[in-house]
């Protein structure tokens, strides 16, 4: 009997009857395949039209605290003094042989002033001024080109002009542009080139363990070909945003990272449940169906956890840090979005022949029902012996985060940038020839009437070497302008004591600002936010859980051991950068402290990554539960059939994080070795052996809920049918 393709077709299950919501949308994506490739094509290649301009078009700078007050005597001194404020442009012009006054030194400086005034974001270009620019042999002098556009245009006017600046350079004479503007300039750039570099060597060493993982070369290749269309999507789309709301540069490199290392967990985990799906249906379809109601819903949770840990960085009133969080947040819902609608389409039309191209130990593991074997062992192994895995994992994970109760915090020193950039070269120029302070002045916005007394009491101040004549405002405001120079330099802890000295002692009427004000200030605002932030972030991620899961004691279990590897995490970075353990082994000088938004940004995207591991082994492990009743054999079954996701997801992390141990910025640096640590706590110790443990010892109770609970919430089932 022959049985036509009509026949075929209609022995198929509709599209209302292979399960839940997720089912039905992978069944259409596989049935329309073609029109979502179409769409897909025309999404990546719109917005990749724009992905090129990424760096050039994002905002460089961003880095204060709104509404602070060095943020307002930034925009008095911009305002009122012809822009010589904190985001003005220093240009330090020096000879060693030669004094200011020669007139080969005149003619650098006319010229570089030429190249200042000719730019529509320069105001005032106020030439080296004596006892408050020029260096007491008279060999060096700052020219102060002021600001007359926002920090990020000024971020991009050094970006433009630094080079023609540079080029002044010659005959023993030496042009450095200098200050807080040139400083984000080159260090975005050495930021940006380390991220690159990093990336490119990330994505060899991904396949490797992918193709380790899927032991198929198509299979390997789907999640990185899926997460590469996501990421030019959100470049794209980062580009565009920027067109509504300045988007700090650095939200493109931590978009490029994370959502690099998601995108890859997601379709690791979506694939692996398709594979393991065609062994028990005859067709793809019913496969993609059963692959989207069990780990699409885990991928689904799990994307929604990360977005919603990123949102409590939103609170923190730091443009810089707001919009890494939204770059993050956009690349999330773009990976998520193809791993949603993409992936299933193409799944959908390989069938068996995502197996192509498989190596021979591979076919092995192919053809293996129930998870994988060395997993399923390794959780018999835990349910004989759960107490001593517990104790040893949070014994492990304890004695690591100790050291976090000695963790300082401040914002990157001048260290973070490599020693040949112009700007360093010049801020260490000023300190050798002006004092150790000179590079980080604190400006006085005060009333000409109480100008006498403010210069008498900032005199005094402990820490204050010197404070220059006043400066009068260039318009009718009544308003002067001093500097306060500090004895010690800007990235010492003790120029706070003597900012905070300032404040308390001169009248109401005098404001304290200056580039390191605008630091100090910022890092005071991170630690105040820091607890809301962590707050916020916790119970957010313990009522999703609570959504998903439905049991309150394994909700707050999956977000109490989440905090655990974060704090763990945390107390290594403490010893690493902190007190310079390894630090002739990853090449770098310690700052005595980690970075100030360190805190904020790496305990949300850490526990992002801690509470997706946690997704994806508790959901798996409720499916097993609903199917049988049994906590035991779910909590074995389900380590057996993602203990293998869940390591090799983690392994892609690892890779890609520590990739960025080789960038020479410290930053970039700090981000891939504290994440990579994070990462590997959370895969190794807590989602394979202390949460496993953990279900085992509460058994059934994990799972209990009472029924008015039941009733509040939606009805989430992770089994399928």
């Amino acid at each position: 009997m022959t049985i036509t393709g009509q026949q075929r077709e209609k022995s198929l299950p509709s599209t209302e009857s292979v399960g839940g919501p997720l089912a039905r949308l992978g069944v259409k994506m596989a049935d329309n395949f073609r029109w979502v490739i179409t769409a897909w094509l025309v999404l990546v290649v719109a917005l990749g039209a724009a992905a090129p301009s990424v760096f050039g078009s994002l905002a460089g700078a961003g880095w204060q605290a709104n509404g602070s007050e060095s943020v307002q005597v930034r925009e008095l001194a911009q305002q009122h003094f012809g822009g010589n404020a904190s985001s003005a442009i220093q240009v330090v012009v020096h000879s060693d042989t030669k004094p200011l006054d020669d007139p080969a030194v005149q003619q650098v400086l006319g010229e570089a002033t030429a190249i200042l005034s000719a730019d529509a974001r320069i105001d005032e270009v106020i030439p080296p001024q004596p006892g408050m620019t020029i260096s007491p042999d008279g060999h060096t002098g700052i020219l102060v080109a002021g600001a007359n556009a926002n920090t990020d245009d000024m971020v991009r006017a050094v970006d433009d002009l630094g080079g023609d600046l540079e080029a002044l350079s010659g005959d023993g004479i030496e042009v450095y542009p200098t200050g807080a503007s040139a400083l984000w300039s080159d260090f975005n750039y050495a930021n940006h080139d380390a991220m690159i570099k990093a990336e490119m060597m990330s994505w060899p060493v991904t396949l490797g363990i992918m193709l380790l993982a899927f032991g198929s070369l198509v299979a390997a290749g789907l999640p990185l070909l899926l997460t590469l269309a996501g990421l030019v999507a959100s470049a794209g789309g980062l580009v565009l945003l920027n067109e509504i709301t300045p988007i700090s540069v650095w939200a493109m490199n931590f978009a490029m990272m994370f959502a690099l290392a998601l995108g890859i967990d997601y379709a690791l985990f979506l694939v692996v449940r398709f594979r393991d799906a065609l062994r028990e249906n005859v067709n793809a379809r019913l496969a993609v169906a059963e692959t989207m109601d069990t780990a699409g819903k885990a991928v689904l949770l799990s994307g929604l956890t990360v977005l919603v840990s990123l949102s409590a960085v939103l609170l923190v009133p730091a443009p810089a840090v707001r919009t890494m969080a939204v770059g993050i947040m956009l690349a999330v819902v773009f990976v998520l979005g193809a791993t949603l609608t993409l992936l299933p389409a193409v799944l959908g039309k390989l069938g068996r022949k995502v197996n192509a191209g498989s190596l021979p130990y591979a076919k092995r593991q192919q053809n293996q029902a129930g998870g994988s074997p060395l997993f399923t062992r390794w959780g018999k192994l835990l349910d004989r012996h759960p107490w001593p895995f517990a104790l040893a994992a949070v014994a492990i994970l304890a004695a690591m985060a100790i050291p976090v109760t000695g963790l300082k915090v401040a914002m990157p020193s001048i260290q973070v940038v490599p020693e040949d950039a112009s700007v360093r070269q010049g801020y260490e120029l000023v300190q050798e020839q002006m004092g150790v302070g000179a590079p980080g002045a604190l400006q006085i916005v005060v009333p000409a009437s109480d100008a006498q007394a403010v210069a008498d009491t900032a005199a005094t101040v402990d820490g204050v070497a010197a404070v220059t004549p006043a400066m009068p405002a260039m318009d009718d405001s009544n308003l002067v302008m001093m500097q306060a120079i500090p004895t010690v330099d800007p990235s010492d802890p003790a120029l706070g004591d003597t900012l905070g000295t300032l404040r308390a002692e001169l009248p109401d009427s005098a404001l304290v600002g200056g580039a390191p004000a605008e630091n100090l200030d910022l890092q005071q605002t991170l630690n105040d936010y820091l607890p809301l932030v962590i707050g916020v972030i916790l119970v957010l991620g313990f009522l999703l859980l609570l959504v998903a899961l439905q049991a309150p004691l394994v909700s707050l279990i999956g977000t109490v051991v989440s905090l655990l590897s974060t704090a763990a995490a945390f107390g290594a970075s403490k010893l690493i950068f902190q007190d310079g353990h390894l630090s002739d082994l990853l090449g770098f000088t310690p700052q005595g402290f980690l970075d100030g938004w360190g805190p904020v940004f790496f305990f949300a995207m850490i526990f992002a990554i801690a509470m997706d591991y946690t997704v994806f082994l508790l959901s798996t492990v409720k499916e097993q539960y609903e199917t049988t009743g049994d906590a035991r054999n779910a909590k074995i079954a389900g380590l057996a059939r993602s203990g293998r996701v869940i390591f090799a997801a983690a392994a892609v992390m690892v890779g890609v994080f520590f990739s960025f141990a080789l960038a020479e910025p410290l930053p970039p640096k700090e981000m891939g070795i504290l994440l990579g640590i994070a990462v590997l706590l959370d895969a190794v110790l807590v989602r394979l052996v202390l949460l496993p443990a953990l279900l085992r010892l509460t058994g059934d109770a994990a799972w209990w809920s009472p029924n008015w609970l039941r009733k509040a919430l939606p009805n989430i089932s992770f089994a399928h049918g």
